[in-house]
């Protein structure tokens, strides 16, 4: 019997002594033992830059939807007939990849992360909630990266539980926290990082402003007058800046191997109505020059009509979207001041809502690189944009929807908002007339998730593109 145990206990150590060899075999000996704060910062933003800016999100989805950008072949997600595989990589990178990554900055001790990679990272985070509930509703919030099943939360409880984060993000950033490094937006600069944590929260508030007025007022009241200050310039723009190949723009790597976007008709004819200069730059000639024009691409059409507007006769996006080194544009200072001119207007702060929105417009200009202040003056003074006191939502939702041309996911929250500009869907969509109000939730989660996903559709509404969200129900 001894002599039994004996051989068991020699088997044992054996196993252990070949699973410690194993594991060092495996090491990598040129990776660090725990990731570094400055390279999950770095990328964090270039992933949270693609996500916003890439196909899925973007171009082939929301764009089609406020009908900045059309199909002209494969016309399937500009008819809306897309299914629950369709809008999956919003939801698996913002939390298997960005969430993740943040939270482990966030819970990293201060010998690995001062407290401006805190306030940072807690930002990016709040970004990255907010965009999925602006797109799907009610979602994973409190219990996100610590169950395997967690709970949703209803959108009220998310916007208000990141205005409490972004507080939170706000008493964290400090020039005196030690430096940051890897941050590839505003390079370490922290008075940046408190502008954008407060216009962030005016964002916010405005989300909330039809459905919670009294907190919004109150929300807007404390981003406005935070000490930190509000994004205040063009320089101050929240963007990420791309590179050359591999680390280009994602538009710019699509169309050097596709060619079946072209801007939308619905906006060529908005900005030719208006006399817009920001049409050479959202837009290029067509390809056969004896068009002479910019000519849009219809939305919503299918493969043989959108085929048949010809691709030598329509107008692709601007080259200045489609470079290599385009920029991934997140927030804006134009979207600032719209957000401000709308707080006024709304009785939230004091200030003059008119001079705010043409601030707004010029700052777009500025933003394309339009800067004749004679073309500005005579732009601002047309009958068709001049600021209408009376219908505030018409005045600031039509000109933050040409703003926000290439910022799809924020220009279908702020369409939806807003109701303005008034959006046809095109003759062969197939949702009886509407367009989408929002995203499906990825198939994974009924199998996954599916007790929490049924709790959130039995309250939020059916799983449909058409169902309306919280902030969205007027």
């Amino acid at each position: 019997m001894l002599k039994k145990i004996a051989y068991i206990t020699l088997f044992a150590l054996s196993l252990t002594s070949c699973n410690d060899a194993l594991d060092d075999i495996n090491k990598n000996p040129n990776a660090t033992e725990t990731p570094l704060a400055p390279y999950l910062l770095t990328g964090s933003l270039k992933q949270g830059a693609d996500l916003y800016w890439g196909s899925d999100n973007n171009f082939n989805s929301s764009l089609l939807f406020v009908q900045h950008w059309a199909k002209i072949q494969y016309t399937e997600p500009d008819r809306y007939d897309v299914s629950n595989t369709s809008f999956t990589s919003l939801w698996n990178t913002g939390y298997a990849t960005l969430i993740t990554d943040l939270n482990t900055i966030i819970n990293f001790p201060a010998e690995q992360a001062n407290s401006n990679y805190k306030g940072i990272a807690l930002t990016l985070r709040s970004w990255t909630f907010l965009l999925l509930t602006d797109a799907y509703g009610s979602i994973p919030y409190k219990e996100a990266g610590k169950k395997i099943t967690p709970a949703y939360n209803t959108q009220k409880e998310v916007y208000t539980g990141l205005l409490e984060d972004l507080k939170q993000a706000q008493s964290l950033l400090s020039s005196a926290n030690g430096a940051v490094t890897g941050d590839l937006a505003y390079k370490g600069d922290i008075a940046r990082w408190k502008k954008l944590v407060n216009s962030l929260r005016l964002r916010i508030a405005l989300r909330i402003s039809d459905k919670e007025p009294a907190l919004a007022k109150q929300a807007a009241i404390d981003a406005t007058s935070d000490a930190g200050g509000l994004i205040s310039n063009n320089d101050e723009t929240f963007k990420f800046t791309y590179t050359s190949s591999p680390q280009q723009n994602p538009a710019s790597a699509w169309f050097e191997t596709r060619d079946d976007f072209r801007i939308s008709k619905t906006l060529v004819d908005k900005l030719n109505e208006l006399s817009d200069p920001r049409l050479p730059v959202y837009a290029q000639l067509p390809s056969d020059v004896t068009v002479g024009k910019y000519v849009g691409g219809a939305n919503g059409l299918s493969n043989s009509d959108a085929n048949s507007q010809g691709f030598a006769k329509t107008s692709k996006p601007g080259t200045y979207f489609l470079t290599s080194t385009s920029p991934a544009v997140i927030a804006s200072y134009s979207e600032t001041l719209f957000n401000v001119a709308e707080a006024v207007a709304r009785g939230y702060i004091s200030g003059n809502a008119e001079q705010l929105y043409k601030d707004a417009i010029t700052a777009s200009f500025n933003q394309f690189g339009i800067t004749n202040t004679t073309t500005i003056s005579n732009y601002l003074n047309q009958a068709t944009v001049k600021y209408d006191a009376a219908n505030y939502a018409k005045s600031i939702g039509t000109q933050k929807w040409i703003a926000f041309y290439g910022q799809g996911l924020d220009a279908f929250v702020e369409w939806r908002r807003l109701d303005y500009p008034v959006l046809t869907a095109g003759p062969a969509t197939v949702l009886d007339g509407k367009i989408p109000s929002r995203f499906f939730y990825p198939g994974t989660e009924q199998s996954l998730n599916g007790t929490s996903y049924q709790a959130a559709v039995s309250a939020q509404g059916k799983d449909l593109l058409t169902t309306k969200l919280w902030f969205d129900a007027k």
